[in-house]
C-alpha cells in the first residue's frame, strides 16, 4: 500500500515474467512438435513484440485491426479468423494474412472466390463446432447450445469444399491438458471424416500452460499422441492468456473512504467495468495484493470486521464496485492497491467509458528500471468520439 514510483493507475509488465511465459510456451512447442501462436483476443502490447518474435513465429488475429497490427508490428502474416467477414475489409485481411478461417460454409463460398483471385497463397479453413466444452462459465462457452460459432458434424457434407486446408476448433478457457485430452476424444469421435481431409488443425486458445500447476508434461505427450494418429496433420494451438499470465498489476490509488450503513468503500482511481471488465462479467474477485479476498463475507459480517473494504470504481456506474477485502491496516486516501496478474484481457478489452482514461502502460525491465510506455490523454478521449 506505499506509494510506487510510477503514476497510477497502471498497468505493470514485468519484463522477466513475461519472458519465462514465452520460453515455456516455446518449450512445449518444440516438444510436441506443433507451432503455438499468440492471440491477441487475450494480449496486443505491441512494443514488446521484439521479444515475444524470439520466441514464436507468428500471432493470431480476429479483426481487420489485429490483423494488421501482426502483420504490420509482429512482422508475419497473421492466422486470421473471424465471426463474419466483411466485403469492405476482406481484402486487407488478405494482405495481412497467410491463413484465413471461415467461422461458417455460406461465408466460405462468399469470400473463398475472392481469396483465390486476390491472395491464392493464403491458406483457408473453416471453424467447427465440436458440441463438447468443459467451461463452466456460460459468457465464454463457444460451444453453448444454440451459439454462434462454427459448423457442427451434422452440417457438413460428407466431402469438404474444394480449398479448405485447414480446421479450427476452440473450445477452451483456462483449460488444464486434461480437458484438451477429453476434447481430442471427442473431436476424433465426430470429425475423423474430415480430419483425413485437411493439412492443418488449429486447437485454438484457453490452454493455460503456464499457469502454476499445470501438466505441461502431460500436454505434451496428449499432443505428440495425436500427432502420431494423425501425422498428415500441422497442429496448431493459439493461446492468449498464458503469454500474459501473471505477469504483472494493475495499479491503483485510493482516492477516498466512504461508508454507508456500516459498510466502507474504499473508491479508487480505476474502474472495473472500464478496466476489469472479466470480473463483473464473470464474475471473479481478483486477488489484491497484501489483502484476504473474500468473496463470501456477508454486508453484515463486512460491517462489523475491521479492515474490511468494498472496492469501488470511479465511475457512474452504480454496480462498479467489488468486494470484500480485508487489510492489514485501514486504508486511507493515497493508499496504493495493487491488483495482481492484470495484463491477459484487461488491456485488450478496456475502454473509456465515462470518460475514464485508460492506465499508463508501464514496462518493467529485468534490471528493475521502469519505462512508460504509453500516458493517455483528453485527446485520445475525444477522437474516439468523433
Amino acid at each position: 500500500m506505499k506509494t510506487l514510483p510510477y503514476p497510477t493507475p497502471a498497468y505493470i509488465l514485468e519484463e522477466a515474467r513475461l519472458e519465462a511465459n514465452c520460453q515455456l510456451i516455446a518449450d512445449v512447442a518444440a516438444q510436441a512438435g506443433v507451432e503455438i501462436v499468440l492471440s491477441f483476443k487475450a494480449y496486443a502490447l505491441w512494443k514488446t513484440f521484439p521479444l515475444l518474435r524470439r520466441y514464436i513465429r507468428h500471432v493470431s488475429a480476429a479483426s481487420p485491426f489485429e490483423a494488421r497490427l501482426g502483420f504490420e508490428e509482429f512482422g508475419a502474416p497473421t492466422y486470421t479468423y473471424s465471426p463474419a467477414f466483411e466485403e469492405h475489409t476482406f481484402a486487407d485481411v488478405l494482405r495481412c494474412s497467410s491463413h484465413v478461417t471461415f467461422n461458417s460454409l455460406s461465408q466460405f463460398h462468399r469470400f473463398a472466390p475472392v481469396a483465390r483471385k486476390v491472395a491464392p497463397s493464403v491458406s483457408l479453413g473453416l471453424r467447427v463446432n465440436p458440441g463438447y466444452s468443459e467451461i463452466e462459465t456460460a459468457l465464454y462457452n463457444p460451444c453453448a447450445p444454440g451459439g454462434r460459432f462454427g459448423v457442427a458434424a451434422a452440417q457438413l457434407p460428407d466431402r469438404l469444399p474444394e480449398g479448405i486446408d485447414g480446421l479450427l476448433c476452440h473450445n477452451h478457457c483456462e483449460s488444464d491438458s486434461h480437458a484438451l485430452e477429453r476434447s481430442l476424444v471427442h473431436l476424433e469421435k465426430h470429425f475423423a471424416p474430415w480430419l483425413a481431409q485437411v493439412k492443418w488443425l488449429n486447437l485454438g486458445g484457453g490452454h493455460l500452460m503456464t499457469r502454476q500447476g499445470y501438466d505441461t508434461a502431460h500436454l505434451v505427450d496428449t499432443l505428440r499422441a495425436f500427432r502420431t494418429r494423425w501425422p498428415r496433420l500441422e497442429v496448431i494451438l493459439e493461446p492468449g492468456s498464458a503469454f500474459g499470465w501473471q505477469t504483472g498489476p494493475l495499479a491503483a490509488s485510493v482516492v477516498d473512504i466512504v461508508e454507508n450503513a456500516g459498510i466502507r468503500t474504499a473508491v479508487l482511481n480505476v474502474s472495473f467495468t472500464a478496466h476489469m471488465p472479466d470480473c463483473l462479467e464473470m464474475p471473479y474477485h481478483p486477488t489484491v495484493r497484501g489483502a484476504e479476498t473474500l468473496p463470501t463475507l456477508s454486508d453484515a459480517e463486512a460491517a462489523c470486521t475491521p479492515f474490511v473494504y468494498r472496492l469501488g470504481g470511479n465511475s457512474c456506474l452504480s454496480g462498479d464496485f467489488m468486494g470484500y477485502w480485508r487489510f492489514p491496516r485501514p486504508l486511507q486516501a493515497g493508499d496504493t492497491v495493487l491488483f495482481e496478474d492484470m495484463n491477459h484481457y484487461t488491456t485488450v478489452k478496456t475502454t473509456m467509458f465515462n470518460g475514464i482514461a485508460h492506465p499508463a502502460l508501464v514496462l518493467q525491465h529485468k534490471d528493475g528500471t521502469l519505462e512508460t510506455l504509453r500516458r493517455f490523454r483528453y485527446e485520445d478521449y475525444r477522437d474516439r468520439m468523433d
